[in-house]
């Protein structure tokens, strides 16, 4: 700081008539570190109880609900137990949506697809909660998170809540908890939940296994259409909709929606009774969605009457019950501190043939069960 007595500028001597300056003010300085910390303060969340969580899931209260989807998906585990806590006491709330499974070959407009049944939906009136799978990288374990970004005329929307979640490289638990995240958007009332995949491949496979409905998104136009996806995740669809039938594309769509149609055919018969149904749609421009959303109405009527609907949500909960006994003896098997010296030495062995695979894995199982036991 310049003290007054050592201020001088050329323009206050004397033979400047009539002219003044004054010192002026201090340099700023470039932040403030008082409003920074108050500001970290605001901003950092305090991890609340569970009856604050479950209240506020309840209410309908956006960023309660978010709040306990990150409990969900944290692996610390004190953010497990409370998730766990909150869910138990969610689940008497859960149940009364629609369930939609949502995939397609890469650059089929799925983003584009769900904002415009999105809209379609929450125009009628109806809430909805999107749950995008986002494929993460296998270097870096970091991934986009863009769906936000695409559907930006839904994520402004009242009445939709768009949630992605990293795959992180684990399918298997990303999907767990995505079906853990289905009871609290439920528990919060929405009506309708969307769950979109990663890509065509294993991760359509869990998200059938949570789902309604399951529906698949192609494209004309775009090669040989039946060679290009796999027989199983044709069979696992309820309706198949060729998208982007729009200007000179709607003759190759129809086109499209034959050889589908006619490929069905040749599928031995649904455990539902339904027959899978082929239709085409312009996402873009907002064209056939209401027949995809009566197909799907269609579809729910048939097998609420059959008694298929409440069929396959049991054969659902008892699958998950066992990937998560599945998914907890792998986690606990590789965070044994008493196995990791050990399982590093069985795999130099392994490596340098001085012992085969399934030796190794059943004698590191063997000390895994007497690692248990004597700790008891």
């Amino acid at each position: 700081m310049i003290a007054d007595h050592d201020y001088h500028h050329i323009e206050n001597d004397g033979q400047c008539k009539g002219l003044n300056v004054n010192k002026g003010i201090d340099k700023p300085e470039t932040f403030n570190e008082d409003s920074i910390r108050r500001f970290l303060k605001h901003k950092r969340k305090k991890t609340m109880t569970a009856d604050a969580y479950v209240e506020g899931v309840l209410a309908g209260n956006i960023s309660t609900l978010s709040q306990a989807v990150t409990l969900v998906e944290s692996s610390k585990k004190e953010h497990q137990e409370i998730a766990s806590e909150i869910i138990t006491r969610c689940l008497p709330y859960s149940g009364k949506s629609l369930r939609i499974g949502i995939t397609g070959v890469p650059g089929v407009g799925k983003s584009t697809f769900i904002e415009s049944m999105g809209k379609f939906i929450t125009r009628r009136g109806g809430k909805l909660a999107v749950l995008a799978i986002d494929p993460s990288s296998e270097r870096s374990r970091g991934s986009i998170l863009g769906d936000k970004t695409r559907m930006e005329e839904l994520s402004s929307d009242a009445n939709a809540y768009i949630r992605p979640s990293p795959s992180a490289g684990s399918l298997g638990g990303v999907a767990r908890k995505t079906r853990e995240t289905i009871v609290l958007c439920e528990a919060a009332g929405f009506d309708t939940i969307f769950i979109e995949t990663v890509g065509v491949g294993q991760s359509e496979t869990m998200v059938h296994s949570m789902v309604d409905f399951f529906l698949l998104l192609m494209l004309a136009g775009a090669g040989d259409e039946l060679q290009g996806i796999k027989r199983g995740i044709m069979e696992m669809a309820d309706a198949i909709t060729i998208n982007k039938a729009d200007g000179n594309n709607i003759e190759k769509a129809e086109m499209a929606r034959v050889q589908y149609l006619n490929a069905l055919h040749l599928f031995p018969p649904t455990d539902s009774g339904w027959t899978p149904k082929v239709l085409t749609c312009s996402a873009f421009h907002h064209i056939g969605i209401d027949k995809i959303w009566g197909t799907i109405e269609e579809y729910v009527e048939l097998v609420k009457k059959n008694g298929y609907f409440q069929h396959r949500r049991n054969e659902q909960s008892r699958y998950w019950m066992y990937e998560t006994i599945n998914d907890r003896l792998k986690s606990d098997f590789y965070q044994n501190n008493d196995l990791k010296d050990i399982t590093a030495a069985f795999e130099q062995k392994v490596l340098e043939q001085e012992m085969s695979s399934f030796v190794a894995a059943r004698e590191l199982l063997e000390n895994y069960y007497q690692s248990k036991k004597t700790n008891k």
